[in-house]
């Protein structure tokens, strides 16, 4: 499926006490390009919900390959690697574009859920069908 990709640059509040990109801050810089990702297919939260669901996280594997420093510019990718009934795989690209280093990679898989029971249920075809066709 098609790639969702934008660029940003790195904060002072990005940095952690070894001068280098917190840990933390991937994960979260994962789960806003999910979230960006969906709305740009017309299935944000608002519109996920009024189908009856929501995502949640099952788990989450970050690779970190190079380190990334304040004021760098960076380079998020992400895409649907596999989306099935009830569970949906995404993978994550981050590099920083001045020297086309790779910086870190990420997949996660994301479990659709009814927004009010919290049990598992079926991907709507029309969110399927709007990753397929973005």
């Amino acid at each position: 499926m098609t790639a969702y990709t934008y660029t940003f640059t790195v904060e002072k509040e990005d940095i952690d006490f070894n001068g280098h990109v917190n840990n933390v801050t991937y994960l979260s810089w994962m789960i806003e390009a999910a979230t960006a990702h969906s709305a740009a297919v017309g299935f944000g939260y608002e519109e996920c919900l009024a189908l009856g669901g929501t995502w949640v996280a099952k788990s989450h594997a970050i690779e970190y390959k190079k380190p990334a420093f304040e004021n760098d510019e960076l380079q998020m990718k992400t895409w649907i690697e596999e989306i099935g009934k009830i569970l949906s795989t995404r993978r994550y690209e981050i590099t920083r574009p001045k020297d086309g280093v790779l910086i870190c990679e990420g997949k996660t898989e994301w479990v659709f859920v009814d927004s009010k029971k919290m049990r598992p249920m079926k991907i709507p075809s029309e969110i399927k069908e709007g990753f397929e066709t973005f």
